[in-house]
């Protein structure tokens, strides 16, 4: 077997992912570590938390890869009191690289939001706003596609539930009788609403959608459902396991590759109902 360092894992990310598909705003790459260190084992996940670093000791993992960047803003100060700084300190102790692996993969070919319309089960997929990056043909941020047959929108929102595992949705706007074609963004995409409608979509399925963009689907007649950051995202961990593994295999690396297990939703649903008490 081939012995692997960060920068050759490094190297084979940017081939399926290319780092310079990052908006500029990102941070992406080696946010902790040497290049020239040995990856003997990696644990994917969304978020870089104190839960998921304990679940890469625990597991034995060296390496670290998360969706959502450790070091997104330029850093003033490291207060190892916080949960920002604590995760830092006992990254550096216990010598864990840290990888971002952010709006490249957004924006690559069999991205985010490839993994999220693919478990939905659209096809015919391009990207809901084209971007020119060397030669490469079909990537930007967010997919359209289709479905062979389509849906109502009571029987959507049941795939989207059982895709997500998600309890409940925010919808604005008139909800089509019928949907066929489907415009989504993994993660946060109020920007790509206006895309999303003069694509043709018949709904536009995001995350984080911001009042003013609600308001404005309400005025213009579309759909827009919010299925959280958590659900929309959440596919992409299993994608990048899947090429990593492939990629694994073509090198020869001897690498384990494991995916969180202690991830969960942020945030929880609660009935009104639920809260009534004598």
């Amino acid at each position: 077997m081939t012995i692997l360092q960060v920068r050759d894992l490094l190297g084979g990310i940017n081939r399926f992912a290319p780092f310079g598909l990052a908006e500029s705003w990102d941070n992406v790459g080696l946010l902790i570590g040497r290049p020239d260190r040995e990856v003997r084992s990696l644990l994917l996940g969304l978020d870089p938390t104190l839960s998921l670093l304990n679940e890469a000791l625990q597991k034995g993992a060296d390496t670290l890869i998360t969706h959502h960047p450790c070091i997104f803003r330029p850093l003033l100060s490291v207060n190892t009191a916080t949960p920002a700084g604590a995760f830092l300190e006992r990254a550096l102790e216990q010598k864990i690289n840290v990888i971002a692996c952010h709006t490249n993969l957004d924006s690559a070919v069999e991205g985010v939001s490839d993994a999220l319309a693919d478990r939905l089960g659209l096809r015919n997929l391009r990207p809901l706003r084209a971007v020119e990056f060397s030669g490469m043909a079909g990537v930007g941020p967010g997919r359209i596609g289709d479905f062979h047959t389509p849906l109502s929108f009571p029987n959507f929102l049941k795939r989207v539930f059982d895709v997500l595992g998600i309890v409940g949705v925010h919808v604005a706007g008139q909800p089509p009788n019928e949907v066929r074609t489907v415009a989504l963004c993994g993660g946060s995409g109020s920007e790509f609403a206006e895309d999303a409608l003069h694509s043709g979509a018949d709904v536009y399925l995001s995350a984080e959608i911001k009042h003013s963009t609600a308001r404005w689907a309400e005025e213009s007649g579309f759909c827009i459902v919010d299925g959280t950051h958590y659900g929309t995202e959440q596919p992409a961990v299993a994608l990048l396991a899947d090429k990593l593994g492939v990629l694994a295999q073509e090198k020869g690396w001897n690498l384990n590759i494991f995916q969180a297990d202690s991830e969960r939703p942020v945030f929880t649903f609660i009935h009104k109902e639920d809260t009534i008490t004598e």
